[in-house]
């Protein structure tokens, strides 16, 4: 077959990219806001998909609320199938589970983000900071005294789980099979363990939301079910696809909220001190490691409805479009000496959760779990250290994800 003349003209990311994006990024945007590449070839799905990045604070920024750019699901698949070599992998995993408010636009956005807006409060996450702190001290005090673990598998992976599984009232014990699936879906493995997960992710939630409606109890699941049930404000598949979203956003952005924040800690000790020394910068700090190294690198695909500039580009109606979180975090012309971390930044703004109607829903519970698990941290174990070079630590391969893979630290209990 022959080499398809529009990709033969792009840059061609790699894997390279995938272990350190911000070089590229700060090299594509001293030439402008937008640029055409082809995603990597083997990521799955979306693998050699011939895309638009944008780049840069204000650019992103703009673009995040910009509405000729759409989420919606029966925009973009479409167009995947038609410029994605992996695209028949795709099918089944987006008609059941990925029908939610990320992938849909006004006004099915606006109905569908109403219905969990109130259990996302700051006033309503608040209350959960007792069953988070003691979750976050049973998990540490699981972990030894002295030696090397995996701080992702033994503390990061499972808080957030165990957070939004009593939020949503998942019975104890059934928590650890949906991680599994979980991983599958967003680690960056193979479409066909992707594909898989899903299928038993999706009998999994079917069977759980049939027992909440046989036997509601008060939980956000319960709410979600009645509001189908009596309402009919949600379709089943929006139901299905809600669940999910709010289960695997729920925790993702937690979980490398904190691996990225230790990694970074760890790779800048001066920084780890100041925080050990003075605890009143844990909010501060923890904006700066959703800044420095967020937990995605790109926003949820878009696609243009018609014809879009950005910068001195035109970007035409039905071409795929990337908006880099992260390049907007490290604009120099925004943040003064961006790649470097400082705890006692005070410049706000970072758009790690995004901007405008699609601004991450779990922001305010992503943030209290940071604040306790890093105080918890601080306090256990002051003089915990990475226990390889920070070079020697591997990045997942996800369009999307920003986060590690490990994380083995070496700890020495207070």
């Amino acid at each position: 077959m022959s080499e398809n003349p529009v990709r033969s003209r792009l840059r061609q990311l790699d894997a390279a990219f995938m272990q350190d994006p911000h070089s590229l990024y700060a090299e594509l945007h001293g030439d402008g806001p937008a640029h055409q590449v082809v995603l990597p070839p083997d990521l799955p799905v979306c693998g050699g998909l011939p895309v638009w990045v944008v780049t840069g604070y204000d650019a992103v920024r703009a673009a995040l609320t910009d509405p000729r750019l759409s989420t919606d699901l029966r925009r973009t698949d479409p167009l995947f199938a038609q410029n994605a070599p992996d695209s028949d992998k795709r099918g089944a995993f987006s008609a059941s589970l990925a029908t939610h408010m990320l992938h849909s636009d006004p006004p099915d956005h606006t109905r569908l983000r109403r219905l969990v807006n109130s259990v996302f409060t700051t006033r309503a996450v608040e209350r959960l900071r007792p069953d988070i702190a003691r979750l976050t001290h049973q998990l540490l005090d699981g972990l030894p005294d002295e030696g090397v673990v995996d701080l992702l598998d033994r503390f990061a992976f499972p808080l957030p789980i165990a957070v939004i599984c009593l939020l949503l009232g998942i019975p104890p014990g059934e928590e650890v099979a949906f991680s599994t699936w979980s991983r599958a879906l967003v680690a960056g493995g193979t479409s066909e363990a992707a594909a898989a997960a899903s299928a038993e992710l999706t009998g999994y939630l079917r069977d759980l939301i049939e027992r909440k409606r046989r036997a509601p109890s008060g939980d956000v699941l319960s709410t979600l079910v009645a509001a189908r049930d009596d309402e009919d404000r949600l379709s089943e598949t929006e139901l299905l696809s809600m669940t999910f979203l709010l289960l695997v956003a729920g925790h993702e952005t937690t979980v490398n909220t904190l691996g990225n924040g230790v990694f970074h800690l760890m790779a800048d000790r001066d920084q780890w001190e100041k925080l050990l020394a003075d605890r009143s910068l844990l909010p501060t700090a923890v904006e700066e490691f959703l800044r420095i190294e967020g937990p995605l690198k790109h926003a949820t695909f878009r696609c243009a409805t018609e014809c879009v500039r950005i910068g001195d580009v035109d970007i035409p109606a039905g071409d795929f479009v990337l908006l880099s979180l992260a390049s907007a975090n490290r604009d120099p012309r925004r943040f003064t000496r961006p790649h470097d971390l400082d705890v006692s930044r005070t410049t706000g703004g970072h758009l790690a959760f995004g901007h405008g109607i699609h601004h991450c829903l779990g922001a305010p519970l992503a943030r209290l779990e940071a604040r306790i698990a890093f105080g918890a941290l601080l306090q256990r174990f002051p003089d915990m250290e990475l226990a390889v070079a920070p070079g020697a630590l591997r990045w997942r391969s996800s369009t999307l994800i920003r986060g590690l893979r490990t994380l083995p630290v070496r700890l020495h209990r207070a």
